[in-house]
């Protein structure tokens, strides 16, 4: 620990409302732990903030004493870029207020939130907000990069229905960002990340939304996945978007539905989330018809509870590593790679998923926001390796890694979702936003945080 950290712990807490935490108190090791447990920094400083005004002493005791900063808000980074070894730790997570105006079909959301805190929130009012598909994902990272889930083709990306949002910069201002106030900046968050300073604060755009939806898991074993992605490849683009297909190569489940031969046998899957039961229930028949699954379990449910169903086998103290990529279709070569590289995982837990985007996704021009990934109807592929103990990554992390350089040549362009990368590398980053996009970016970096303070991220380098 620094000198200069070791005496501010005293000065920050004389400064701010929120708990300083240090390496020699309790709270320490809990409170530097992230999700993914294959991470494991120990910062110099943990700043618990409890206000915006916290955030902005906290930024600028960082930058005054020279000390390296992270954000944290879920935590839930697969790069861990929540927790910084040495540094500074501004930890967000107690700025979690949701407020919802069900007049307006609006909502502000604190940027400590948690998905689970606003899926519920906004609920009650019969009201949602596009995100992700884990409840105990943050809403910041994941809107800052994009926000991908069973909303997307119905509603769009989660930044695309962001109307304003508040955020410290590295100088210290608090500044609200809009179409009609700093709109440079607000296009700047809409995909660019945290390059940009602390957001304390969103206001989305909120949707009409039933509170209960038709769900349906459908499962095949290994040697049915060539026909599973073939009549995907047929369904899925074609569907109406009250009905979204998320296309899985996952273990079946450990549940009562499951007959117990099949209980975690790796295969394929077809999750089905109906917003309309009738247009679900077509779906459903349409696969049964081109291929009857070897397991199959639908009901209703509320959409709270979809929106948790992948939770447990992504739960926090696993050991994990993801990389993305965009692919146009589903075509024979790419099946071909697909299948074989699916039958290599060892782990139960890691998983290969693939969202289909179009619909309200592609209706946004791909200028409209700074979102690192063309609107053009495709999917986007994570490769996702899961084991529950640090000895199971390395050949989880390796199975990833081939898988990815063996889809390239099927792939659209070099970049991916930022969202879906364990490591940034420049070259990739640059890749995803695209050389235009990018240099804009770039000159907005070096307007609002010129000496690169907010870098732990898919960094934005200042012109």
């Amino acid at each position: 620990m620094t000198q200069t950290a070791d005496s501010g712990i005293d000065e920050l807490r004389t400064t701010i409302a929120g708990l300083v935490v240090g390496p020699r108190d309790a709270a320490y090791d809990d409170a530097r732990r992230v999700w993914n447990a294959a991470i494991d920094r120990r910062p110099a400083l943990i700043a618990q903030c409890v206000s915006v005004a916290d955030v902005r002493t906290a930024v600028l005791f960082g930058v005054h004493n020279g000390l390296e900063i992270s954000i944290r808000g879920g935590a839930h980074s697969m790069s861990g870029a929540a927790v910084v070894d040495d540094g500074l730790m501004i930890d967000v997570s107690a700025l979690n207020k949701i407020t919802v105006d069900p007049e307006a079909k609006r909502a502000v959301v604190g940027g400590g939130a948690l998905l689970s805190e606003l899926d519920a929130a906004t609920a009650e009012y019969g009201l949602a907000a596009p995100a992700g598909m884990i409840s105990h994902t943050g809403v910041a990272g994941l809107t800052l990069g994009g926000g991908m889930g069973y909303l997307t083709r119905k509603f769009g990306l989660s930044l695309d229905n962001v109307l304003s949002v508040q955020i410290v910069t590295a100088d210290g201002r608090v500044l609200r960002a809009a179409a009609d106030e700093n709109p440079e900046l607000y296009w700047a968050v809409r995909g660019g990340g945290g390059n940009f300073g602390v957001v304390t604060e969103f206001e989305f755009q909120l949707h009409e939304m039933a509170p209960i939806v038709q769900y349906g898991l459908l499962w095949w074993d290994l040697e049915h996945g060539a026909d599973v992605l073939r009549l995907a490849r047929d369904l899925v683009p074609n569907l109406p978007r009250e009905v979204t297909v998320i296309i899985g190569a996952l273990n079946a489940p450990h549940a009562p539905f499951v007959p117990a031969e099949h209980q975690l046998k790796p295969g394929y899957a077809l999750v089905v989330v109906g917003f309309e039961a009738e247009q679900f229930e077509e779906t459903v028949d349409q696969v049964r018809t081109a291929l009857p699954p070897t397991v199959e379990f639908t009901t209703p449910m509320p959409f709270t509870e979809v929106q948790k169903s992948i939770d447990e086998p992504n739960a926090w103290g696993h050991y994990c590593y993801d990389k993305g990529i965009y692919i146009e279709d589903l075509t024979d070569e790419a099946i071909e790679v697909i299948t074989d590289q699916v039958a290599r995982k060892v782990s139960p837990l890691s998983n290969t998923l693939f969202y289909r985007l179009d619909g309200a996704y592609s209706e946004i021009d791909d200028d409209e926001t700074a979102f690192g990934g063309g609107r053009s109807p495709r999917y986007a592929v994570f490769l996702v390796a899961i084991s529950s103990t640090a000895e199971g990554l390395p050949p989880e992390r390796d199975w990833v890694r081939t898988f990815w350089e063996e889809l390239q040549p099927h792939a659209l362009g070099t970049g991916s979702y930022v969202n879906a990368m364990a490591e940034f590398d420049t070259d990739r980053v640059r890749a995803s936003y695209g050389e235009k996009k990018y240099a804009r970016l770039q000159g907005i970096k070096t307007v609002y945080d010129p000496d690169n303070v907010f870098h732990r991220n898919m960094n934005i380098e200042p012109l």
